[in-house]
């Protein structure tokens, strides 16, 4: 059925919660969000930022519907946004340089070009030793080559999701502060949800609260096998001209960002919920930065962050109609991949509360596959 006016509660403001309310509002539904910290102080908002459905070997066959209307969307927004609030969210275009420094990776890296040129929105073609160096001359002498991805672009995480927010606001939204304890039911369907000792009436919820979307689980009566993956990323002042496209091997990263800094990361840690950024992490990231690049060796280090992202045992988001419990709507787990899928994550959970149905294949990403 779809949704009526007000009924709507958001439980998270990251970018899948914020994008929801934003495409609810496009809709003509007006939402709640609560989050009990603020707006995209978790990994909506500490986000590397860069954008790509064909980067590196290329997403994952189940979620390239899903990645290619992200950057749909991103491009629609790049604009749209800023004309609503006012605010620069930084996108523009971002090349992308995946190196390869050994054979094994090179030959995966040529294989993954020829799927990856039958995309029209981008240009996808390898570039052997030389000339990565003349594309970017400081790149190692080991580099054996790399994949040249054009088409791909880049976003400020942080303004990106601020934008969400009060263009969501403007389209009418409420986003307050507050700490989800658990649902009111009247038998199998929601009427509402407990905001500490207040019920808060409404018609249908949708659970966006990262990595801890796992407390949801008591509340429906079956696992929701999301958890924290750490991700921590440094910023660096270095010498020399700015690094004009994004570098990327092994998964991970570095580029100028428009603050001047070359942000670089990341790593992978499962580590629970500690969110403090580590000597450890640091290491890893600046032997990656100069593997890649030697010459930022001493490079000067200005900022290291550190975030959660939510992830699932499949590394495949979680998304659509909650099992057992009609009117709840699940939209996380996207992991490193979370500001590119935000866009889309919400604008298939709109879709599906206000029409019942989505243009977007999500059978693979249901709710209840770890239920049994």
């Amino acid at each position: 059925m779809p949704a009526q006016t007000d009924s709507v509660v958001i439980v998270g403001a990251g970018v899948v919660g914020l994008a929801t309310a934003y495409f609810l509002g496009k809709a003509g539904v007006r939402s709640t969000v609560i989050e009990r910290d603020s707006i995209g102080s978790h990994a909506s908002g500490f986000a590397y930022g860069g954008l790509s459905a064909v980067s590196g070997t290329g997403v994952e066959p189940a979620l390239e519907s899903l990645a290619f209307d992200g950057m749909r969307l991103h491009r629609e927004l790049g604009s749209s946004l800023e004309e609503q609030t006012g605010i620069d969210t930084g996108y523009g275009d971002k090349a992308l340089l995946s190196l390869a420094f050994y054979e094994n990776e090179a030959v995966a890296a040529r294989a993954a070009v020829e799927r990856q040129q039958r995309h029209e929105d981008y240009s996808v073609r390898w570039l052997d030793g030389p000339e990565t160096r003349t594309l970017e001359p400081r790149i190692s002498m080991e580099a054996l080559g790399g994949v040249y991805v054009e088409g791909s672009t880049e976003v400020d995480p942080y303004r990106f999701n601020l934008a969400l927010a009060q263009a969501a606001e403007k389209l009418g939204a409420t986003i307050r502060h507050g700490s989800v304890t658990g649902l009111d039911r009247q038998g199998d369907r929601v009427v509402g949800v407990q905001i500490g000792d207040e019920t808060f009436p409404c018609e249908h919820v949708v659970i966006a609260m990262g990595p801890w979307s796992a407390e949801a689980g008591d509340w429906l009566g079956f696992p929701v096998n999301v958890g924290p993956l750490k991700g921590q990323i440094i910023r660096l002042r270095t010498p020399g001209p700015p690094i004009e496209c994004s570098l990327g091997w092994d998964g991970n990263y570095a580029t100028t960002k428009p603050d001047g800094l070359v942000w670089a990361g990341t790593t992978e840690e499962e580590v629970g919920f500690d969110e403090s950024p580590t000597l450890q992490a640091r290491e890893s990231i600046t032997a990656a930065l100069t593997k890649m690049m030697p010459s930022l060796e001493n490079a000067e280090l200005v900022r290291q962050t550190a975030c959660l992202r939510p992830v699932t045992p499949d590394r495949l988001p979680v998304l659509g109609p909650a099992p057992g419990v009609e009117g709840v709507f699940m939209a996380t787990g996207a992991e490193r991949k979370g500001i590119l899928l935000g866009p889309s994550m919400g604008r298939v959970t709109a879709d599906i509360i206000t029409t019942g149905t989505s243009d977007i294949p999500i059978h693979a990403f249901d709710p209840g596959r770890f239920a049994g």
